[in-house]
């Protein structure tokens, strides 16, 4: 999951499905600053996050006192969640249709856009770097930890090493028009690029078992 203002990757998930990766998501956003209710959330078509969402937020209702207890998770009334599903026409994009899952459709419209290029142009960039998800090639990950390893690495590399022109901010200065920024230093997570020395002698690498 990236956010639309700082370009950060705030949270990943990899799993053997499309509900399973959500719920790691969302489970890692409910400990990084979300510990009430999803964010304001913007997907394409595929399933996994609406039920990622209930199961992690969601909430059984107070019994009432009459007829059969509920059991049954549900959403929150403040959510926001809208899907943008692309409609295709011999193999071609030819409109999209957009809809809103949680919350008042005018608020959500109005608060997440109608867009999910930034995410797109996320997974296009994740292509490059990183090989095993690069379609029809025998680089692909033979193990889900190997592939989350991967991942992690990429993701940090994305969001303190690698600057992005999007994020530049214009300054005075005599030797130079434009400051690069990183989406961590966007996020105030960090004052500085970092090097990719800096990344592998600061972060903490677990100990796995490669053999």
């Amino acid at each position: 999951m990236i956010d639309s203002d700082t370009r950060l990757r705030v949270a990943s998930g990899i799993a053997k499905s499309e509900t399973e990766a959500s719920q790691i998501v969302f489970t890692t956003l409910k400990q990084r600053g979300h510990p009430d209710k999803p964010p304001p959330t913007i997907s394409d078509g595929w399933g996994g996050i609406r039920e990622a969402m209930v199961e992690v937020y969601g909430q059984v209702p107070s019994y009432s006192g009459r007829g059969r207890p509920p059991s049954l998770k549900r959403p929150g009334e403040d959510w926001q969640y809208l899907q943008m599903v692309k409609q295709r026409e011999n193999g071609r994009v030819v409109g999209t249709e957009l809809r809103v899952i949680y919350g008042d459709e005018e608020e959500v419209l109005r608060s997440l856009g109608k867009s999910t290029s930034y995410i797109e142009r996320s997974n296009l960039t994740s292509r490059h770097f990183n090989s095993r998800l690069t379609r029809k090639t025998l680089a692909f990950s033979k193990t889900i930890a190997m592939h989350q390893a991967a991942s992690t690495l990429e993701d940090a590399y994305y969001n303190l090493v690698r600057p992005h022109k999007t994020l530049r901010q214009e300054v005075t200065a005599p030797d130079r028009r434009w400051l690069p920024r990183t989406p961590a230093m966007v996020s105030a997570l960090t004052d500085h690029i970092w090097t990719v020395k800096e990344l592998f002698s600061r972060i903490p690498v677990p100990i796995v078992n490669n053999t």
